[in-house]
């Protein structure tokens, strides 16, 4: 099985958290549409973030997505970031511990100021990224115009994926890409995985979050377009968050190698508990692989 964590980013209103509940629904893991404006959207559990309508701490959510002819069984953590300003500094954190990630862009906004942020950050920690241009259902989105902007601010590397790519805009990507296209007319699937994840190529898809438009695509793309990153036999993990739940101090981490089961001692300190956040609910495991996010308990020097 495939196990890899994705961040949704984005700029403030752009439609992450819908696209999130989208996702998630897709998926089968939500039986009802939450929306934002309801105040009933699944990942906006704090009720500050219920009553303004926007995302102040990232959380996360888990699905799982079948095996396919050409991908094998995919597990993602979803992991939905703050896209306002005020609320950076969370969303940073974050990437820390990204596979890839998702920047969501509004269709008819564009690329804003934060956006621009966001993409310098993605550079400077070296994150895969797939593009979703959300909100095509209004007046005024432009497929066309959208993916010129980004290839003019982003640059050739952003490729429409929303059906099969154009191979002559693969080839402007990366020398492999090219020699491959022009000897086969296509890339080789591992070509073109390599170039995404050394982020030479960013898969753009177009849709409308709100009417689940492009989203099976999408899910597609991060089934069949990404692959494992390397993980280390030894233990290891990094922390990206200190919280609260009910009083007990959470440590969340993404164990990046080996394997952390309750009761392993990390320092002078005992694990008491690995919890799977999905939402505001979790499940209590007894062991957590490489490439898995979780919180624990009992840590309560971490920072």
């Amino acid at each position: 099985m495939k196990r890899l964590v994705i961040g949704l980013l984005a700029h403030v209103d752009s439609g992450k958290t819908t696209l999130a509940e989208g996702l998630l629904y897709r998926a089968g893991v939500l039986r009802k549409l939450g929306r934002v404006d309801h105040k009933d959207a699944f990942l906006d559990t704090d009720a500050q973030e219920r009553a303004r309508g926007i995302t102040i701490f990232s959380k996360q959510a888990m699905l799982t997505l079948p095996a396919l002819p050409d991908a094998e069984e995919t597990t993602l953590t979803l992991l939905d970031t703050p896209g306002h300003v005020d609320f950076s500094a969370e969303a940073e954190r974050a990437l820390q511990v990204l596979d890839y990630a998702v920047l969501v862009i509004s269709g008819t906004d564009g690329v804003q100021a934060h956006t621009e942020t966001l993409w310098k950050l993605l550079a400077r920690y070296r994150v895969p990224t797939f593009i979703f241009v959300n909100k095509m259902d209004l007046p005024g989105a432009d497929a066309a115009v959208r993916l010129r902007e980004l290839r003019g601010r982003f640059g050739d590397g952003c490729v429409d994926f929303t059906t099969a790519p154009d191979p002559e805009a693969l080839a402007l990507c990366s020398e492999p890409l090219m020699e491959e296209v022009l000897a086969d007319g296509q890339p080789k699937r591992d070509t073109l995985l390599m170039a995404i994840a050394r982020r030479q190529v960013f898969p753009v898809f177009f849709g409308a979050a709100l009417r689940l438009d492009g989203l099976d695509g999408l899910l597609r793309g991060l089934q069949t377009l990404t692959r494992t990153p390397p993980r280390w036999p030894e233990f290891g993990a990094r922390v990206f968050k200190i919280s609260e739940d009910a009083g007990t101090r959470l440590t969340w981490l993404k164990v990046t190698g080996g394997v952390l089961h309750v009761k392993d001692r990390i320092g002078e300190e005992k694990v008491n508990q690995l919890r799977l956040y999905s939402g505001d609910k979790y499940e209590a495991v007894s062991e957590a692989p490489a490439g898995m996010i979780c919180a624990a308990t009992g840590l309560l020097h971490t920072k």
